[in-house]
């Protein structure tokens, strides 16, 4: 909420059960500007608003001759209305978006997806430090960018890499450093962790390093040309072929990444709707070439204009009141927006993003030449962006569909969930848990569970192991899984990878709980040869088998689901068996604790040392007594 902003809540409390008076709220309400919020019986807000004038904009909600159906709707339940005062319609504005965000009512305009994008980052450090920052820019430094993705910020990280040699490493590992990396070795770095390079001609590489960001490789060159002929006429010759080099590489840059045109900085909005469903491609244009892009889809009452959508956009995309407190920020916000049409309040819109930026932003419309060119590619995008969705949506629900004139289900599908286990040998072993809907993947309900207490290479074992940790909860709650927030989600299919045997598990987990309603149980077993297309379905109860054409599209969501299970399994599984293989054999040793290893390894000079060290010179290392030397000895020796 903007400072010195102050609330003035005027709230008419009314029973559920009963009408909103408007006629007694409008009497009391002020005329000053702000924003309102309007809520429904059971308390949700469903709308929020700003307005120049309270008032008389609230009161156009209660009149006879409404017009639009969505505000007919909206008014109908409408229970309580609350109204925030703000100093100016500046303020509201900001105040407006911070609302949406944070109720996302279903009648405005919402903007889901609020990540944070990627920004190059140079540190504020003696030898400062070139890398990727995502999140709050609490680090001192300068922030290049934004990138439409982290893709994109690795590779210019890349380029940067073949032409500055300025280091990318943690500072932890820059702090340990006691000769060269590789990465000098290879040429992509100066060395400065060790002192190869003085202090004044590392600031000077990063000082050209942030003007190629800053999209000026032209000036750049220039500055090297100028050091080349210096180190050249001294008799330099080594440094003047290193100039040479770096002038040689940016020049091919430069052709790569050339674009013809003269706009150097601007965002552009690209808008396309088919009915109800809407999708906003962003284009970003910095340094005089195409940066990247982004797809959004915003959701979107069915009776909004583009207009109104653009604006909302806008606002929510780019508005924020937060305040930096460490470092100088480049901000995310352009100094041009181009957009299709007209919206009502560009000119507080522009203004409120130049206050933030500290900058003049402009807010454009009717465009020509280059931006209208911009701005036809951005609509393609943001068309082909929503087919694409949309013939996905429509393949999955396809595949949906025919899988339940297989199964025969009476509510139809709408989740399935399907299990499998990874291991090598026993050791390690992962259960994944991956969900479905009629969207695709969900990946936000995907689980992996680490699987102990049973006999190494007991897939039995392992997949009853995960079934409890997943469905264990009805164990002790058997009433109506709907009364239970964590089991709303209860899929209407369970697959488990594996034959016979692992489906009776699963068959033996679920007879022991009370259900009212019980997923479908189905195993799904390779073939012979283990081939895609001749999978078998094996029904609980009956054991019939199933076996689909390969054409099928059932199949092939069966085999969709399962192969990301798989996935999903075995990429947990690596992850833990590469953690175990990095352990160091003192951690599995009862007795020894971080510091006591610390001490072995610091005193002795290392694992290796420490592995040749005899009784007698373990037991000199600080801390460790001569019993828990012996100890140590046997371990390490398998005595």
């Amino acid at each position: 909420m903007p400072q010195n902003t102050t609330d003035n809540v005027e709230k008419n409390q009314t029973n559920k059960a009963s009408t909103f008076d408007s006629e007694a709220f409008l009497r009391v309400v002020t005329e000053q500007a702000g924003v309102y919020r309007m809520y429904d019986s059971k308390q949700v807000v469903i709308y929020v608003g700003k307005a120049k004038q309270l008032k008389k904009r609230l009161a156009s909600y209660f009149r006879k001759d409404v017009g639009s159906v969505k505000t007919q709707v909206l008014v109908k339940q409408i229970a309580a209305i609350e109204v925030t005062v703000t100093h100016t319609e500046g303020e509201a504005l900001i105040l407006e978006n911070n609302y949406i965000k944070k109720y996302q009512p279903k009648y405005n305009i919402l903007l889901r997806d609020d990540k944070s994008y990627p920004y190059l980052l140079i540190t504020a450090h003696k030898h400062p430090k070139l890398g990727l920052h995502r999140g709050g820019k609490k680090v001192k430094g300068e922030y290049f960018g934004p990138f439409p993705t982290v893709g994109a910020v690795w590779e210019s990280l890349r380029l940067m890499q073949k032409i500055f040699p300025i280091r990318q490493c943690e500072d932890s590992y820059y702090r340990a450093r006691s000769r060269p990396c590789l990465q000098h070795q290879l040429g992509r770095c100066s060395a400065p962790c060790v002192d190869k390079i003085s202090v004044d001609d590392y600031k000077e590489q990063v000082n050209l390093a942030k003007l190629f960001l800053q999209g000026k490789s032209s000036a750049v060159i220039e500055q090297l040309v100028e050091k080349m002929e210096l180190a050249s006429n001294e008799l330099h010759f080594e440094l003047a072929a290193k100039y040479r080099d770096q002038i040689v590489t940016l020049r091919k840059v430069q052709q790569q990444q050339h674009v013809s045109g003269h706009v150097a900085e601007l965002d552009v909005v690209g808008l396309y709707r088919d009915k109800t469903q809407v999708c906003i491609h962003l284009l970003f244009i910095r340094q005089h070439k195409i940066l990247g892009s982004k797809s959004y889809f915003p959701t979107v009452p069915s009776d909004s204009s583009d207009s109104e959508i653009l604006q909302a956009f806008i606002a929510q995309h780019y508005l924020s009141n937060e305040t930096l407190s460490h470092g100088k920020v480049q901000s995310s916000i352009p100094k041009e927006i181009v957009i299709k049409e007209s919206i009502e309040q560009v000119t507080e819109l522009a203004a409120l993003l130049s206050e933030q930026a500290e900058y003049d932003v402009k807010i454009s419309t009717n465009t020509r030449s280059e931006r209208a060119q911009y701005l036809k590619l951005a609509g393609t995008n943001a068309q082909t962006a929503l087919v694409t969705r949309n013939s996905h949506k429509e393949s999955m629900q396809a595949r949906f569909v025919a899988l339940n004139e297989v199964f025969e289900l009476e509510n139809g599908i709408q989740r399935i969930e399907c299990f499998d286990i990874s291991h090598t040998m026993g050791q390690q072993t992962i259960a994944s848990n991956v969900v479905f809907n009629q969207e695709g993947p969900l990946k936000t309900d995907y689980r992996r569970y680490n699987v102990f207490g049973i006999t190494p290479g007991d897939d039995y074992a392992a997949m009853a192991f995960a079934l409890n940790k997943r469905y264990g909860k009805l164990k002790a709650n058997p009433i109506k899984p709907e009364e239970h927030g964590a089991l709303e989600k209860l899929p209407d299919i369970v697959f488990i990878d594996g034959g016979k045997g692992q489906l009776a598990k699963a068959e033996e987990f679920f007879s022991q709980l009370a259900l009212t309603r019980t997923p479908l149980l189905v195993g799904v077993a390779k073939g012979e040869s283990r081939k895609p297309g001749l999978e078998t379905l094996i029904l609980a109860g009956s054991h019939q088998l199933i076996s689909l054409p390969a054409t099928s599209p059932a199949l092939h969501l069966v085999q969709h689901i399962r192969d990301e299970s798989h996935r999903f399994a075995i990429t947990g599984h690596r992850a833990k068996r590469q953690k175990v293989s990095k352990k160091s054999r003192l951690e599995s040793i009862e007795g020894i604790g971080a510091k006591k290893r610390q001490s072995l390894l610091t005193f002795l000079g290392g694992l290796q040392e420490v592995m040749q060290a005899d009784i007698t010179a373990l037991a000199k290392v600080p801390g460790i007594s001569h019993v828990l030397a012996e100890k140590i000895h046997n371990a390490l020796h398998d005595k």
